[in-house]
C-alpha cells in the first residue's frame, strides 16, 4: 500500500527535506531579491544592491546553513507534537478521538486513526482492508477517522469531507463514508444529496449541517499538519503491543497480537 504523497520514513521523507531544502533557499532569494516595496527599491544604491547579491553568491552557505537551522527547529517541533500525540492516545484516547466518527469495538484497548481523503485511491483501496479487518477482528480494535483533504490535487476531496460530516450529524458517517469510497469515480453535489436521499436523511438538515462542517475539518487538517503527516491514508496505532505509525499491511499482525 502507498500514500498518495508517497511512503515516508521516520515521519519525514528525505527526499521531500531536500526538496523543501532548495526551496526554501530559492524563495529567500527572491524575498532578498525582489520583496522590497518599489518605492523602497527605487531608493536603493545601485552598487549596494549589486555588492548584496555578490556577497549571497559568493557565501551561499550562510543561507543554506540559516534554512537548515530553520527546518531543525521545525521538525523539532513536529517530534514532539508526535510524541505528545502519542502520550494522549496512551494515556487518554478519548482526547485524541474528540468528535471523530469511530466503529468497532469501544472496550478494545487497540485504537486506529486512521487520516484519509474520500478522493485519494490508495484511500479507497484502504476502505476495503479496513473493512474485512473490522469484521474479522470485530472486539479487538476501534477505529477512528480523521480528516485529511489533499485539496491540491483532489477537488472534491474537500466537499466529499464536508458531506460524510453532515451525514455524521445524524448517525449515518459509516454508512456514507462507505457510499463514497465505493462511488468515488462519482464524487460531485449530485452524488452527495443521492447518497443523503438513499440514507433516509433528514435532507434540510443535511443541507444546514453541510455549512457547519467547516472547523471540525480545519481541526483534523490542523493536526495532521501539526504531525507532519505527509499524506494519505496515514495510519496511527496503539495497542498491548504497538504504539506509533503503521502501515496497514502490518496492522493485522498488531491486532493478532493484542489483548
Amino acid at each position: 500500500m502507498s500514500f498518495c504523497m508517497g511512503i515516508f520514513f521516520d515521519w519525514f521523507s528525505p527526499l521531500f527535506q531536500y526538496v523543501r531544502t532548495w526551496t526554501a533557499i530559492g524563495l529567500l532569494f527572491l524575498v532578498v531579491t525582489w520583496s522590497i516595496p518599489a518605492q523602497a527599491a527605487s531608493r536603493i544604491d545601485p552598487q549596494l544592491e549589486q555588492q548584496v547579491l555578490q556577497i549571497i553568491r559568493e557565501h551561499p552557505e550562510v543561507i543554506i546553513e540559516s534554512v537548515q537551522t530553520y527546518q531543525q527547529q521545525q521538525q523539532q517541533k513536529v517530534k514532539q507534537a508526535q510524541q505528545t500525540f502519542l502520550q494522549d492516545l496512551k494515556t487518554n484516547p478519548e482526547t485524541v478521538i474528540g468528535e471523530s466518527p469511530t466503529i468497532g469495538s469501544t472496550k478494545s484497548k487497540t485504537v486506529l486513526i486512521e487520516f484519509s481523503d474520500f478522493q485519494c485511491p490508495y484511500c479507497a483501496e484502504a476502505h476495503k482492508t479496513l473493512k474485512e479487518l473490522l469484521a474479522k477482528y470485530p472486539d479487538k480494535v476501534r477505529l477512528v477517522y480523521k480528516n485529511f483533504p489533499l485539496t491540491s490535487i483532489h477537488a472534491e476531496a474537500l466537499t466529499a469531507a464536508t458531506a460524510a460530516w453532515a451525514a455524521h450529524q445524524q448517525g449515518k458517517f459509516w454508512e456514507y463514508h462507505d457510499a463514497l469510497f465505493t462511488n468515488q469515480k462519482q464524487l460531485g453535489e449530485a452524488l452527495y444529496l443521492d447518497i443523503a436521499k438513499k440514507l433516509s436523511l433528514d435532507l434540510s438538515k443535511f443541507k444546514r449541517d453541510l455549512t457547519l462542517a467547516t472547523p471540525a475539518i480545519k481541526k483534523d487538517i490542523q493536526l495532521a499538519e501539526k504531525l507532519g503527516v505527509p499524506g494519505t491514508p496515514f495510519f496511527v496505532i496503539n495497542s498491548p503491543t504497538f504504539s506509533g505509525v503503521v502501515q496497514l499491511e502490518n496492522i493485522e499482525s498488531i491486532l493478532t497480537g493484542a489483548k
